[in-house]
């Protein structure tokens, strides 16, 4: 099924493809190059691959029953749902180049042989899909009211963890890194998030939409080709709680607005600041606490990826890209016995997008990226020590104004 035929989004000439895998899930092009972008040809949508219906379950004796879906756990100690995903014991784990899931069809399976690639067409500019093994899945006729007591205790509520997880591939090359693409398939990549971002944000139930990558086998990474998630949670995560409970106080305090305030604040102080455009500002917040941690935010006030004007998306991808790149100057290696200088070394990372919740409170939110990183040093990486993670008491081990002084000097 192909989405009408003018491109979608005002600035950015992308066209959508939406088709399902041979298991249901669902599978989006997202096309800026010709001829695919005009409409003149498309993507492979059909996939050949012997999968059984993702929603039923085969048992060793050859009986089905329909799935029951991954549950969450509400914890009584501090009121977090925690997901229960014991089949992503079995996701793929490092696997090679040549049989990389997410890498395009190869041209000698790309007929009618099996191939267990995500994606069947031969190449692609963009491409999301529904993950096959999900921590949040939404299944039909089970829903968040299907609740349950564990153990048939009160204390221990469960529900299904009816959400959602998507993959989304930000290139074809296998070898390449998001700071590798160009600012064309970055704003492919915007326009590919705001779209997701409305469309899960849509779906019943669904309560946050935090779309996100991981870079680096330092950050726990199993499949190094380039690519992010989006998760759209049946519930607000915890961390988007503390900052929402932050800023009502704040605004019962002043009458402010908490995260409008602290950019222009950054903004004021300039010290920590690292990079602005005409629309964007990168900022290492002054209680940092990763041992390379950054912000990007939008000048004007918006709540989430789809609020952003054809201007601004086309500015961040330009500005995202060079504040990735000097990432990636950030460390280096030692020098070279022989006198020659050492080499930048890729900074492995989790950058995330915070928007605006989907109900209560989505107008204290604010569009913000954070970007961090584990490592401290060359070969060194943050691990978190008794406090850090027995009660969650940070300890910095730099200081925001050294991390923000290192990416003042490192231009790409």
């Amino acid at each position: 099924m192909t989405a009408p035929g003018t491109p979608d989004g005002g600035g950015a000439r992308v066209r959508r493809t939406a088709t399902t895998l041979a298991d249901g899930r669902e599978l989006l092009y997202f096309d800026d190059s010709e001829p695919y972008v005009s409409g003149g040809a498309t993507r492979r949508l059909d996939d050949p691959r012997p999968l059984g219906d993702r929603f039923v379950v085969t048992d060793a004796d050859g009986s089905t029953r329909p799935m029951t879906g991954p549950e969450m756990r509400l914890d009584p100690l501090t009121g977090e749902w925690i997901p229960m995903a014991s089949h992503r014991m079995n996701r793929t784990f490092l696997p090679a180049a040549d049989a990389c899931p997410l890498c395009p069809a190869r041209p000698q399976t790309s007929g009618t042989g099996y191939s267990d690639g995500e994606i069947p067409a031969t190449d692609y500019d963009v491409a999301v899909f529904e993950n096959r093994f999900p921590a949040l899945m939404q299944v039909p006729g089970i829903t968040l009211d299907d609740g349950w007591d564990v153990d048939g205790e009160p204390l221990w509520a469960a529900r299904p963890a009816a959400g959602r997880c998507e993959v989304v591939c930000f290139s074809a090359d296998h070898t390449s890194s998001f700071a590798d693409l160009t600012p064309q398939r970055v704003r492919t990549i915007v326009e590919a998030w705001a779209n997701r971002t409305t469309q899960l944000g849509a779906l019943p139930g669904i309560e946050q939409v935090f779309a996100f990558e991981n870079r680096g086998r330092e950050i726990g990474v199993t499949l190094p080709h380039p690519h992010g998630q989006i998760y759209a949670f049946p519930f607000v995560t915890p961390r988007t709680r503390a900052m929402l409970a932050q800023a009502a106080a704040y605004r019962d305090r002043t009458g402010g607005h908490l995260l409008h305030d602290v950019v222009e604040a950054e903004r004021r102080a300039g010290t920590r600041v690292v990079l602005e455009s005409e629309h964007w500002v990168a900022y290492v917040p002054a209680a940092a606490r990763w041992p390379v941690e950054v912000h990007l935010a939008p000048k004007r006030d918006v709540l989430d990826l789809p609020g952003l004007t054809d201007v601004e998306r086309d500015d961040l991808a330009v500005t995202y890209l060079e504040l990735l790149r000097r990432l990636d100057r950030f460390f280096v290696e030692p020098d070279a016995p022989d006198g020659e200088p050492g080499r930048p070394i890729p900074l492995p990372y989790i950058a995330g997008w915070h928007q605006a919740v989907v109900g209560e409170g989505r107008e204290l939110g604010r569009l913000h990226l954070q970007l961090f990183s584990v490592l401290r040093a060359p070969g060194k990486l943050k691990y978190l020590a008794g406090v850090e993670s027995g009660v969650g008491a940070w300890i910095s081990d730099t200081t925001p104004e050294r991390i923000a002084a290192r990416l003042q000097e490192v231009v790409a």
